[in-house]
């Protein structure tokens, strides 16, 4: 995935409490086996309305996503995660999510935000008219007229964001010390690999 050092833009000033996964993408876009596209159909029955905030101009490939509470409740879908990033989002700011969408935005290179609500209002009231920056670095929020706000992040996802490594990414970065260990393995139980196929691809 693309490595998250920080995000700087226009922010959609959503401010929706409760949005589930299932208004994030619905379950009729759950059929493709793949993650493109997906962003055309993010948001769907808000953006039935011609006056939606995803589609006006100014907000168009906006790297923010401004939300109210409990952001990315209901199913499990990874998908929600997948229509985000399809749209341009790497980053989504509300008072608080669903551990399972926390989750999959994380492995998707997507950062969540935490912060009070006074201060998700503060940066609503920016976004309508503002850019907002996000360091990932220093974990703080700011914007042009000295907001500075700061966010907690779990060190090990903030280390796999701004490295750009997923669960594939962590596992090619172990590639040397894998391949020591079934090489030990193969020669010390070589009846485990007769016929299995070695982490390089290559049949014992």
């Amino acid at each position: 995935m693309d490595k998250l050092v920080e995000a700087h833009g226009r922010a959609i000033p959503l401010g929706r409490k409760n949005v589930d996964t299932d208004l994030i993408i619905s379950a009729e876009w759950l059929k493709t086996i793949t993650r493109e596209g997906l962003g055309e159909g993010a948001f769907e029955a808000l953006r039935a309305d011609p006056d939606n905030v995803f589609d006006r101009a100014e907000f168009k490939d906006a790297p923010i996503l401004i939300a109210g509470d409990n952001f990315g409740c209901g199913s499990s879908r990874e998908h929600a995660a997948w229509a985000l990033l399809d749209m341009g989002i790497r980053a989504v700011i509300a008072p608080s999510f669903s551990d399972i969408f926390s989750g999959n935005a994380f492995k998707n290179g997507i950062l969540t935000v935490v912060l009070p609500q006074d201060q998700v209002d503060r940066l609503l009231e920016v976004a309508a008219t503002d850019p907002i920056s996000i360091d990932l670095e220093s974990q703080t929020v700011t914007t042009q007229f000295q907001d500075r706000f700061t966010f907690e992040v779990d060190p090990f996802r903030k280390s796999c964001l701004m490295q750009g490594l997923d669960e594939v990414g962590l596992t090619l970065a172990r590639e040397e010390a894998i391949g020591k260990h079934e090489s030990r393995q193969s020669a010390q139980m070589p009846w485990l690999a007769k016929g299995n196929t070695n982490f390089h691809g290559e049949t014992a």
